[in-house]
């Protein structure tokens, strides 16, 4: 088992070795981290050498070493060796490898759809990142709740949202998740705790922090023994740049919040690589500065995720408080479907490629005797059933009414404000002349 807890020390032959503090009368230095140089290895992660380079982690050994801050993908790769204990049950596999799958076939009818006309605005795609919402995302329970970003679609997915409520609110209609108001960019459902989707990189932190405060509340303040809530914000490696960021570590930590921080770094934010853009690439190291446990992760394998993700979950409802988490993956496509994807090179998208967590994940199932290509093919199958649904009902619900383009601008019941003859304004005829037609 992954060890992020400080209260749980890793096994001796742990890539990180914790030791207990020794009595000293320096009581007011900050515990520091040993971590064995070259417990990440290139060859293991997959990363291209340019990037991973910055993965060795050299800290003096401290007597006051406290913190276990553990490479799962090498404790993780262990126990595949040995196989002595499978990593999924063959119900778990399947799921895991069904929401995958339906990940992926959504995306990429979202690209169909994009390019025939059916969506408008900025249309940001998932692929080859599907690894990190399957691997943490199954691991929740109906009630926590989850904070993304623009590239958000699968994380709803992932999380009970109907793949015909996704797709209609991308077409703009009155039956998506956000009755067609929201987009590509704003997925919300309250009935499956997805808190939304932010168009600016960090607004999402800040909002995910305010419902793992929430639930803190809940269960100390009111006494609410069911108030267990947890909650996941995924951001990208460019959002850690930002002061959003940095403030919602300090305050998580300080609080003990249950809040789990999943860095997606896929390498780029934008156009930008990550490496000229960022002083100390290690996203994870940045945990430890603010008392909290940090991770670094092959987010192309969706088990080493859930192994990750697992421990992170476990460690937030027990009250042990947050954790940060640095999944390194990848998108397969460009930022957008905007991007012509011109700036990445060729032969660093060609190595990702061949990491597909999708593949990965099926070669496992496989050669593990979980499932057959029978059983895989029967999945996709289903799933491609699904999307195809998905997309009819989009195309054929209908548009917003005019009406509905003032809802939710003001806080009174009908969402439109109250006149100065005390009426609500939405019953005067001619409050929305004018209005542009929906």
């Amino acid at each position: 088992m992954t060890t992020m807890s400080t209260a749980r020390i890793p096994p001796a032959s742990s890539p990180c070795i914790a030791r207990k503090p020794k009595a000293s009368s320096n009581t007011g230095k900050l515990p520091r981290v040993y971590v064995k140089p070259g417990w990440l290895r290139k060859d293991l992660m997959g990363s291209n050498l340019r990037f991973s380079e910055f993965r060795s982690a050299k800290l003096p050994c401290s007597p006051l070493t406290v913190s276990a801050i553990a490479s799962a993908s090498e404790l993780v790769k262990e126990r595949i060796e040995t196989k002595s204990e499978l990593l999924v049950t063959r119900e778990e596999g399947l799921e895991l490898y069904e929401d995958m799958i339906l990940g992926r076939s959504f995306e990429d009818m979202c690209a169909q759809m994009y390019y025939r006309g059916k969506m408008f605005g900025f249309v940001h795609l998932y692929n080859g990142q599907e690894a990190v919402s399957t691997g943490f995302i199954k691991m929740l329970k109906a009630h926590d709740s989850v904070c993304s970003t623009y590239r958000d679609h699968v994380h709803a997915l992932s999380k009970g949202v109907p793949a015909r409520a996704v797709m209609s609110e991308l077409f703009g209609k009155t039956t998506g998740c956000c009755r067609g108001q929201g987009g590509s960019m704003h997925m919300f459902s309250k009935e499956h705790g997805v808190l939304g989707g932010f168009a600016f990189i960090g607004e999402g932190i800040p909002v995910a922090l305010g419902a793992a405060f929430s639930s803190k509340y809940k269960q100390e303040v009111l006494k609410d023994e069911k108030a267990n809530a947890v909650t996941v914000a995924f951001f990208g490696d460019g959002t850690c740049n930002n002061g959003q960021f940095f403030e919602s570590l300090n305050m998580a930590a300080l609080w003990k919040l249950p809040i789990i921080f999943v860095v997606e770094n896929n390498l780029w934010a934008i156009g930008m690589s990550h490496i000229r853009a960022t002083s100390v690439p290690d996203i994870w190291e940045k945990g430890p500065a603010f008392g909290m446990p940090g991770v670094h992760v092959d987010g192309m394998d969706v088990l080493k995720v859930r192994e990750v993700a697992k421990e992170a979950v476990a460690r937030a409802r027990r009250g042990d408080g947050p954790t940060l988490v640095e999944c390194e993956t990848y998108r397969f496509r460009g930022h957008s479907l905007a991007d012509p994807d011109e700036l990445r090179n060729p032969a660093e998208k060609a190595h990702y490629a061949a990491r597909d967590p999708i593949v990965s994940l099926k070669k496992y199932l496989i050669e593990n005797n979980l499932a057959n290509e029978s059983d895989l093919k029967s999945i996709e199958k289903k799933i491609d059933e699904i999307i195809e649904e998905a997309v009819e009902f989009a195309d054929a619900s209908p548009l917003p009414q005019r009406g509905q383009l003032l809802e939710n601008v003001f806080a009174d019941p009908k969402g439109f404000g109250i006149g100065p003859d005390g009426r609500y304004r939405c019953e005067d005829p001619g409050f929305t002349a004018g209005t542009a037609q929906v």
